[in-house]
Formats: C-alpha cells, structure tokens, sequence
C-alpha cells in the first residue's frame, strides 16, 4: 500500500506559479510511475502529467505542455508538479496518482493504482 498527499495547492492569478508536491508513504516509492491529474466542478478526471520511476521519462496533456513540469525525488520519494503561466482554465483539484505498471504511461484514471486526496487549484483572471 502507498499513500500519497498532495499539498501546494492555492489561489493564483493568472500567469502565475505555483508547485505542488506530493509525498508518498508506505512501500517502496520506485519503481512506481507517478502522476498528476485533475478535476474541475461538474467534469471528469482528466490527465494532466506522468513520470517513470527513474524520472528519465514525462508526458504531458497537450494543453501543458510548455507550461507545467513533473519531476520526482526518489530519496525523498517526493514528487513534484510545478506550474507556470497558470490560467484560469487550469482551475480544478489536482491529485497525485500512483502505479505499479512500469511498461509505458497511461493517461486513464483507471490505470493507476493509488490516489492521494487532492489539492485544490484556483487560477483568477
């Protein structure tokens, strides 16, 4: 069992920055594949970011891309999203997210394994 908690999260204005980190506990951190997702009011879980257990690799949603950064610490079994040029369309709780499956990235909810509770993101224009 791996636990995860989300913490960063907060109001912004639009441009703005901010990094979220997501701690994990429990059994090994590597070689899980960590990620991000988020969920605006009224709307799905959707993808946001991913990175394998040995941080060599990351995917990112297209509307991201250019704006947002994964990256993890396995010594601190920490990992992290930092977020720029924010905007008001980025506005939504964001959950870090953990899987066993190392072979590839998925961008499904239902393909990883573990969910931390989420951090709330509020972008205002």
């Amino acid at each position: 069992q791996v636990q995860l908690v989300e913490s960063g999260g907060g109001l912004v204005q639009a441009g703005g920055s901010l990094r979220l980190s997501c701690a994990a506990s429990g059994r090994t951190f590597s070689p899980y594949t960590m990620g991000w997702f988020r969920q605006a009011p009224g709307k799905e879980r959707v993808f946001v970011a991913a990175i394998i257990w040995t941080g060599g690799f990351t995917y990112y949603e297209d509307s991201v891309k250019g704006r947002f950064t994964i990256s993890r610490d396995n010594a601190k079994t920490t990992v992290y999203l930092q977020m720029n040029s924010l905007k008001p369309d980025d506005t939504a709780v964001y959950y870090c997210t953990a899987t066993k499956n190392v072979v590839g990235i998925t961008t499904t909810p239902g393909g990883y394994d573990y969910w931390g509770q989420g951090t709330q993101v509020t972008v205002s224009s």
